[in-house]
């Protein structure tokens, strides 16, 4: 087992997880602020202490959780360009301040935030739980098991009935429609070697991809930072903090990747928590 210690000065555990770009993480019940944390075929056991974020792993997943956590990327750095636009960004980035954009597995990424859209979080949570359960495989991770994310090929295998009885509803065609399209093989090289405008436009050839599940894939997904998924809490910042009168998700987006260029993926981030925290506080 390993221990990867980090300072967590950028690296929030609950607020990284809680900020609708993961949803395969779980309360240690016995570790008050801990999390599994799964990805893939891989879990792990990641939790703030002190001034540190620590995460627990095997020992040969280290380099995958370090990569998976971002953990070479300065995000003081992210923090510093964003506090410095001034206004609500820079109130947003101060609050959360630690939050990381993972690099989650992509085709993992992609099912899930088919399954993710007209869905609320414990909703979703629990559909790709029983999805692992049904069509993953079983493992075992300090004791405790878990179920990997099924590959394409196992999802492939399995027929429509199962996503029905899961709990998708529509979205059942969707995933069945993908993982049959994929012919048993997620092809990670092709998408990522896409530029991000041609990403999204594969993506939205996707049956049941449109522009907002798209916009996550690619953020979330690919890390491509030049995305800025829009939803309810990013609509009510534009309107309330940029007085923006644009109607038009898709435009909503290319805006603010026009006004934060390079840095637009952490930033949506930032105001996406800031906003919704606003909201759980009543304020």
């Amino acid at each position: 087992m390993e221990k990867i210690v980090f300072n967590g000065e950028y690296f929030n555990l609950r607020d990284t997880l809680n900020c609708g770009q993961v949803f395969r993480f779980f309360a240690a019940e016995d570790r008050d602020g801990a999390y599994f944390v799964n990805s893939a075929d891989k879990r792990c056991l990641a939790y703030n202490d002190g001034d540190n974020a620590v995460i627990e792993c095997e020992s040969e997943d280290r380099a995958y959780f370090e990569n998976y956590f971002d953990l070479t990327r300065d995000y003081g750095a992210i923090v510093n360009a964003a506090t410095a636009q001034g206004g609500v960004l820079k109130t947003a980035a101060k609050l959360g301040k630690g939050i990381r954009i993972l690099n989650q597995n992509k085709a993992e990424a992609l099912f899930s935030f088919i399954v993710s859209q007209n869905n609320n979080i414990p909703r979703i949570k629990g559909i790709i739980e029983r999805l692992c359960a049904g069509a993953g495989k079983k493992r075992t991770f300090c004791g405790a098991e878990y179920y990997t994310f099924p590959t394409a090929a196992e999802l492939a295998a399995k027929p429509l009935e199962f996503f029905k009885e899961i709990g998708l509803g529509y979205r059942a065609e969707y995933i069945k429609c993908l993982a049959d399209g994929f012919k048993g093989t997620f092809d990670e090289k092709e998408f990522s070697a896409l530029t991000t405008k041609d990403l999204k436009k594969r993506l939205v050839a996707i049956y049941g991809v449109g522009p907002k599940v798209a916009d996550c894939v690619s953020l979330f997904g690919f890390h491509r930072l030049d995305s800025f998924p829009v939803d309810t809490w990013i609509e009510k910042v534009y309107r309330e903090n940029f007085n923006g009168t644009l109607t038009d998700r898709a435009k909503i987006a290319d805006y603010f990747v026009e006004t934060f260029g390079k840095n637009a993926g952490y930033f949506q981030q930032y105001l996406f928590y800031y906003k919704r925290s606003l909201e759980k506080e009543g304020k």
